[in-house]
């Protein structure tokens, strides 16, 4: 374990006052930081990936965790800084990358296995995890960090109030294990709802064939008006009475009684042309 600096000490001497305008909300708290890296699985083999590290709490935790190889990403010039004096700490484990996470191919980062670990900022997280959903056979794990509320969307069951489009596209591919709670107010500054680091486990093969760009449309339109019927829901993707024949799900069900399977077999139907009919 390196010897480094406070925190605190850090982010006072690099002027790192959070911005609201990149979603940063720090977690300082080391014993919490460390269970994060410990939740994350083995790491001494293939590519370990953080987001947004801000001022280190974590990629020092995961580094002291036994990361062999860990490239945090970073669009902030300050904590940019922070993360090379880190690099300086572990020789050869530390690879800085200054970018924004939206635009990099994170599938493409070091090499197999790899994962992402990260507090990720609250105003981007579902963009991220959409992103990285598509390209989840290149990853191990992703274990992250959410407002509470997402990771409710992410593992929720059929006819529950959180159960909607993230749940269906993520359970698809990912086993969801929800992990533990982080208070808010052992954030700096603090958020104004809790947090919950959540583990997704890429499924050997999706729950059901389907196209991910075609689930995406299934979904958007069924859950778009969730408490009609889907003989009225799904018209915007054409006949609707012909796709649901197909599948031979009840015109008066709602989406929110559907199951994963039932929404990609309405999606094999589309792209088999059934709704063009």
């Amino acid at each position: 374990m390196a010897e480094l600096p406070p925190l605190r000490e850090v982010i006072a001497r690099h002027g790192l006052a959070a911005r609201k305008s990149l979603g940063q909300h720090f977690l300082l708290d080391l014993n919490l930081t460390g269970r994060i890296a410990r939740a994350a699985g083995d790491l001494s083999v293939g590519t370990t990936i953080e987001i947004g590290p801000g001022p280190g709490g974590l990629t020092r935790a995961l580094l002291d965790a036994g990361a062999t190889r860990l490239i945090a990403v970073e669009r902030d010039d300050r904590a940019v800084e922070i993360q090379r004096e880190i690099a300086a700490a572990y020789p050869g484990r530390l690879e800085v990358l200054a970018a924004d996470a939206l635009a990099i191919d994170a599938a493409a980062l070091g090499e197999a296995p790899r994962r992402i670990v990260a507090n990720l900022p609250y105003n981007i997280s579902t963009v991220l995890l959409l992103a990285w959903l598509r390209h989840i056979a290149a990853f191990e794990s992703l274990t992250l960090m959410f407002q509470a509320e997402v990771v409710d969307r992410l593992a929720a069951a059929p006819r529950s109030p959180d159960y909607g489009r993230l749940s269906v596209i993520t359970q698809w591919l990912c086993e969801v294990r929800p992990l533990f709670n982080i208070d808010k107010r052992a954030f700096t500054p603090p958020p104004t709802v809790m947090s919950t680091v959540v583990r997704l486990l890429p499924r050997p093969a999706p729950l059901a064939p389907a196209r991910f760009a075609t689930l995406e449309r299934v979904t958007a339109a069924a859950f778009g008006q969730r408490r009609k019927m889907l003989r009225s829901s799904l018209k915007p993707l054409g006949n609707a009475d012909a796709l649901l024949a197909a599948t031979g799900l009840p015109p008066t069900a709602r989406a929110e009684e559907l199951p994963v399977e039932s929404f990609c077999a309405l999606a094999e139907a589309i792209d088999d042309g059934v709704a063009a009919g």
